[in-house]
């Protein structure tokens, strides 16, 4: 009897700790627990928010660029929808290709046993060794800027 009352009350303990934010996973957790690896976004990571619908937000202190095979593109906030394995609908990331500056669409791993991650930049996929983003990134904000005119246009200077 004791036992138990002392195993509720820790449950009960570690649930109001949850709850008052003292547990907070973080997003390299929760993209291992629905099967991607844990560096597809930067250590720069300022926050998260992962909703019931499995729409991710991922917040970072400032727009960078990132080396894993090419050049990537982080803007300040990151949405996609987050189910396992993949992220669809990608918003605020672009890949570098051929000197051009292209949308990120999807990111999926559907074997992990392959060593091969699939991604979507709209006129083509690219097959990557998900080794690429065994480990989050560090993120460069130096040397380029951001231009907004009509359509977002990013430029860069000083990059290589």
């Amino acid at each position: 009897m004791a036992f138990r009352i002392r195993m509720n009350l820790v449950v009960i303990l570690v649930f109001v700790f949850h709850l008052i934010g003292g547990y907070s996973s973080s997003i390299q957790e929760v993209l291992r627990s629905h099967g991607l690896p844990a560096g597809l976004f930067p250590e720069s990571v300022k926050s998260y928010n992962l909703d019931q619908k499995g729409v991710l937000e991922v917040k970072l202190d400032s727009p960078c660029i990132v080396k894993y095979e090419n050049r990537v593109f982080f803007e300040t906030v990151v949405r996609a929808n987050l189910s396992f394995g993949q992220l669809k609908d990608l918003e605020g990331l672009s890949q570098e290709e051929l000197f051009l500056w292209l949308p990120v669409k999807d990111i999926i791993v559907d074997d992990p046993s392959s060593g091969l991650i699939l991604i979507d930049i709209g006129i083509a996929y690219k097959q990557l060794s998900l080794s690429l983003f065994e480990d989050p990134p560090v993120c460069r904000s130096q040397g380029f800027s951001v231009e907004m005119i009509g359509r977002k246009r990013i430029g860069f200077e000083d990059q290589r």
